[in-house]
């Protein structure tokens, strides 16, 4: 496998984004935040993308979070700058938040494909994927709390607003890990498979997807961002909104023709 950090590469508008540290565990050093950021960025903002889809190299751990002896004493500036992406780290505060996907502009669907451990950082990234996909042997956790900090990159929320009040506040507050079953449960994942099959599985549901209207994927992510603590009726007014700029659309036109003439629908994105 190559010798960088990030692996990243698009086909049939599908992006791949691999976290490609396997031999430590996928921990996020400054390099790795960087490329990650500079992946998202780039998604985003190319509308031939339809979905992404996010793993990690290796069947141990997706990701183990940071990596604590080159991210933690970057921030607290028990060291200084060593190379560029400790320079670019530093000259951008709001970059860990673009790689972590802690943002409410990132409208491509993401898929998250995981195998082995699921913790920390790690989770965090995965809280941040709209589906996610777990190996039936992974185990999923934020155990920020047994080390005095709290899952601070999305975390707390996230999971506070993705499952019950109840079982968020036992994920947050014990800090132990779950099976990929019990994750299945309490609805913190869309699938549980055998390990070989993560990534067909994810990449059989992106396909799926990239069939689909990539203005009305990103309009009905962009509204469930927005609906999110909103009223009732606040939430109405963001679909009214929605739909009214989509029904003028090429792709709305395309999908009814196609219901029409009883074949499948050839969206542009326009």
């Amino acid at each position: 496998m190559s010798d960088e950090v990030i692996l990243y590469s698009v086909s049939d508008g599908i992006a791949q984004v691999t976290l490609n540290r396997p031999a430590k565990m996928n921990a996020l050093n400054p390099e790795m935040i960087v490329r990650l950021a500079k992946a998202w960025d780039e998604i985003n903002a190319d509308p031939s993308i339809r979905v992404a889809v996010l793993t990690g190299a290796g069947e141990r751990t997706f990701c183990a979070g940071a990596d604590l002896g080159r991210l933690i004493p970057l921030f607290t500036r028990a060291r200084g700058a060593e190379d560029e992406w400790d320079e670019a780290m530093l000259a951008d505060p709001k970059i860990l938040n673009r790689a972590m996907l802690r943002r409410t502009d990132f409208a491509t669907p993401v898929i998250g494909a995981f195998r082995g451990t699921v913790v920390a950082g790690g989770m965090e990234l995965a809280l941040g994927c709209d589906l996610r996909v777990v190996a039936d042997d992974s185990t999923l956790g934020l155990l920020e709390v047994k080390r005095g900090l709290i899952p601070a990159a999305g975390g707390v929320a996230r999971v506070s607003r993705q499952i019950s009040w109840a079982m968020a506040a036992e994920i947050l507050l014990v800090g132990d890990k779950m099976s990929a079953q019990e994750a299945l449960r309490v609805g913190l994942v869309n699938r549980v498979v055998p390990g070989d099959q993560v990534l067909p599985t994810a990449y059989a549901l992106a396909r799926q997807m990239a069939k689909n209207s990539p203005l009305a994927m990103r309009a009905a992510k962009e509204v469930m961002i927005a609906c999110s603590g909103r009223t009732i009726n606040e939430a109405f007014d963001a679909e009214d909104a929605s739909i009214k700029k989509l029904m003028r659309s090429e792709d709305a036109k395309e999908g009814s023709r196609a219901f029409m003439e009883k074949r499948e629908p050839r969206f542009t994105g326009r």
